[in-house]
């Protein structure tokens, strides 16, 4: 139970302080695992990934394609998509993430969801994680 409880403060501890404060607009929503399930299946929202390669190849959620956020052409590829359809954006843990949508909605797109917690809460919570 004591194990239980350190992994769990761990988590929360992780989650909480390695993101910078997130304000939403009605243009960025943050969102959790069990919203973005839902809203990944509508059909024409664009699906982001903005870890590195090398974290992508670690394990990914499917159906999202890998943009680095840290990529010197980072900004060219976002501007690839179409600004008039919604898009889901992660990471690790929500810094990033937070961070590309801000560039989005900066760059005009109409709607933008950021998932909670990044992919580290994704699988925290029990959903798949697909590996190569």
């Amino acid at each position: 139970m004591r194990r239980v409880l350190f992994v769990l403060m761990a988590f929360m501890v992780f989650n909480y302080s390695c993101k910078e404060e997130k304000q939403t607009s009605s243009t960025i929503e943050v969102i959790s695992p069990q919203e973005m399930q839902e809203i990944s299946q509508i059909e024409g929202v664009q699906l982001v990934d903005v870890r590195t390669p090398e974290e992508y190849e670690e394990g990914y959620i499917e159906g999202f394609q890998n943009i680095d956020y840290f990529s010197e052409n980072f900004n060219q590829e976002i501007e690839k998509l179409d600004k008039s359809k919604p898009v889901i954006v992660y990471c690790k843990s929500g810094n990033r993430s937070g961070k590309c949508a801000k560039k989005m909605e900066e760059a005009g797109f109409s709607k933008i969801y950021d998932l909670e917690g990044g992919i580290t809460k994704w699988a925290f919570e029990g959903y798949e994680i697909r590996v190569n």
